[in-house]
C-alpha cells in the first residue's frame, strides 16, 4: 500500500488501480494497447465526508468502481484515482 501526502476533500476517495491483466486466463498475452482499464482497486486516501454523510470506506479496502469513474492523477510517479465515494461500486 502506498503512503501518498494528498488529502482528498469531502466525499472524495484517492484510489491505486490495480495492474491491468497482461494475460488471458488460458495466456494469451494482452498488449498494452488492448488492455482494459482495471476496475478495481486499493483505497490510499479518504476524505472526511460530507454534512450528514459520513464516509463508509477507509484506507486499505478494495473497492470496485465504474469504467470510467474518477479522474487520473500522477503523485511521484505513480498513477492514483480521485473520484467521490458515490462512483464506487463495491467493497470486496
Amino acid at each position: 500500500m502506498s503512503n501518498v501526502n494528498i488529502k482528498p476533500l469531502a466525499d472524495r476517495v484517492l484510489v491505486e488501480p490495480a495492474v491491468a491483466e497482461a494475460k488471458t486466463a488460458s495466456g494469451i498475452i494482452i498488449p498494452d494497447t488492448a488492455k482494459e482499464k482495471p476496475q478495481k482497486g486499493i483505497v490510499v486516501a479518504v476524505g472526511t465526508g460530507k454534512k450528514d454523510e459520513p464516509m463508509t470506506v477507509k484506507i486499505g479496502d478494495s473497492v470496485l468502481y465504474g469504467k470510467y469513474s474518477g479522474t487520473e492523477i500522477s503523485v511521484d510517479g505513480k498513477d492514483y484515482l480521485i473520484m467521490k465515494e458515490s462512483d464506487i461500486y463495491a467493497v470486496l
